[in-house]
């Protein structure tokens, strides 16, 4: 018996207008007014600047200035270079490359809605019918547990700060996201279309990340269609794959055929996902057990309770995802040094399954998700709120000392936009929370909207009230001005040594830095070494060969482990 039963009224939809703006102060803030950061946000826009004003090799094989980074695949750089090219003159290249991300969220939010719907309208998903009639009609039903499914993929923590960088994690889960929902219509209903749909999604998800997370989710694909639906298996092979494989291999026979001497870049490519893969380990274990519990919340609670409930029913909804949870989490289980990106492709199953437990929820589960995200998103809200207070007046005096040590020489500024959409967001959110908590709605989404709304406000408090800071403290702005000034009217170029991916796309960009194109040492007239963590350590700095004069030596003032060095060639 399906474990559903509810009336009409549990399914209103969230207003569109409500969902649209949830979903716009969640991606906007962060996109104006940040500076690349010293994380793969930094060393992403790096290799689309690279790409936008480089040549076609550039293009073909991506790079930060010259530093190869064959590890990477191209397809999130590609569209970030796009739009640095269209939209670069006038709104800088830093926030034109930004937008990329705006376009990956759209990309993974209608997914996951789409999905949602499309495995919500069907027969075996519906509820129980009510003895004098009053359930819900199919499309409301779908549209209702589509809503929650993006409220609860917005939720997870995890997505957070990957879905504001440009790099490609970010095209990575969206690229997951769109799989399923091709997935979910070649299985709703098989034909050739679908099937093309989905093998092309696959196949840019190869462009986009690696082959590893495309080859689980066909393969977990493959065998639920040869247990339940035959159907389907047919298609899967003569159609989904052939185009997944066509088109990572247009990429890898342009490059060979147009950069025939760098060969080996596609083939490091190619294989860094097979290095990535060894046995389960102890330590495997323990880094997933630890970050899956926050990194998934709060789908994954949600999700395990969705089994449960329909654990009696073989349906659709509850076997795609599952399935391409459990073929995603094995991926994680044997990969020798597994990183949290990595756990990013659970999202968006790990939402759509979840979604279809909020109806089977009890109202005590429901009550403590709820208290649980007042407690404690309205905590962090309220520090957020009160770390600011301390930096602008300098009261609470600890507090604001705690502020200033962490980014010595920072000065406040105001800025009456930024302070006004933090206010009128809290309010938001007040506003919130007076009618989840006083009306006690019977919608589905109940159950999640506070957790959305809560992760919002938090997020748009940190990238209004404390961007300033952020930026001083993430951003190597000081150190790319401070190198400028220190280089020469005119020179050549500049070697590296020790010189990360991140801080050479930023002093290239923020400091318009020549950096030397050549893999090896070219003799430039210039050197910029950096030396990480030696001075923390005690150790010595890097000894430098031949005839150089120091011209410039610092670092970040709110770093005091990196420490970096100009010399200058006297006999290059």
């Amino acid at each position: 018996m399906k474990p559903v039963r509810l009336p009409a009224a549990a399914t209103l939809a969230l207003p569109r207008w409500g969902l649209v703006v949830m979903c716009l102060l969640y991606i906007l803030p962060g996109i104006l007014r940040r500076d690349p950061w010293k994380t793969d946000d930094a060393a992403g826009f790096g290799i689309m600047w690279t790409m936008a004003h480089g040549s076609l090799a550039d293009w073909l094989a991506p790079n930060i200035a010259g530093l190869s980074m064959p590890n990477e695949a191209p397809l999130a750089f590609w569209i970030g270079a796009l739009l640095i090219k269209v939209f670069g003159w006038l709104l800088t290249d830093a926030v034109a490359a930004r937008i990329s991300v705006l376009v990956f969220f759209a990309i993974g939010v209608v997914s996951v809605w789409r999905t949602a719907f499309v495995l919500g309208r069907r027969n075996e998903a519906q509820p129980l019918k009510l003895a004098f009639g009053g359930q819900p009609a199919a499309m409301d039903y779908g549209r209702t547990l589509a809503d929650g499914a993006v409220l609860i993929y917005v939720a997870c923590l995890g997505l957070l700060l990957r879905s504001h960088e440009t790099a490609t994690p970010a095209l990575h889960v969206a690229l997951v996201a769109a799989a399923f929902y091709a997935a979910a219509c070649l299985f709703d209903k098989a034909n050739t279309r679908a099937a093309a749909g989905l093998g092309i999604t696959l196949g840019l998800l190869v462009l986009a990340r690696g082959w590893t997370v495309p080859l689980a989710l066909w393969i977990s694909l493959l065998i639920l269609a040869a247990l339940r639906y035959r159907d389907v298996m047919l298609h899967l092979a003569r159609t989904t794959l052939p185009i997944g494989l066509l088109i990572p291999l247009t990429w890898l026979l342009a490059h060979r055929a147009l950069m025939p001497g760098s060969a080996e870049v596609t083939d490091v490519w190619l294989n860094t996902n097979l290095h990535m893969l060894s046995w389960p380990r102890l330590a495997t274990l323990g880094f997933l057990s630890k970050t899956l519990v926050w990194y998934t919340w709060p789908a994954w609670p949600i999700a395990a309770w969705t089994v449960w409930a329909w654990r009696s029913q073989a349906t659709l909804h509850v076997l795609l995802t599952t399935s391409g949870v459990v073929a995603l989490l094995l991926l994680n289980l044997f990969t020798s040094s597994p990183k949290d990106h990595e756990l990013l492709s659970l999202l968006p199953p790990l939402a759509i399954l979840a979604t279809f437990g909020l109806p089977t929820l009890k109202r005590g589960a429901i009550n403590a998700i709820d208290w649980f995200s007042v407690m404690t998103l309205t905590a962090i809200a309220s520090f957020i709120w009160l770390g600011w207070i301390a930096k602008q007046t300098g009261w609470p005096e600890k507090l604001a000392k705690n502020a200033f040590k962490v980014a010595p020489g920072f000065e406040p500024e105001f800025n009456f936009l930024a302070t006004f959409v933090a206010l009128a967001t809290t309010v938001g959110w007040v506003l919130l929370l007076r009618w989840r908590l006083g009306r006690q709605p019977s919608v589905l989404w109940r159950a999640v909207v506070l957790s959305t709304g809560g992760l919002v406000l938090c997020w748009v408090l940190l990238m209004t009230l404390w961007l300033p800071w952020l930026n001083y403290a993430q951003s190597y702005s000081s150190v790319a001005a401070e190198i400028e000034t220190h280089l020469p009217e005119s020179y050549r170029c500049v070697d590296t040594d020790g010189v990360g991916p991140a801080q050479r796309a930023s002093f290239g960009y923020l400091g318009q830095i020549n950096f030397s194109r050549s893999s090896t040492h070219s003799n430039c007239e210039l050197l910029l070494v950096q030396d990480d963590g030696l001075r923390r350590r005690g150790g010595s700095l890097k000894k430098i060969e031949g005839d150089v004069t120091l011209l410039w030596q610092g670092r970040r003032p709110s770093d005091r482990h990196e420490f970096f060095r100009l010399y200058k060639r006297n006999s290059p």
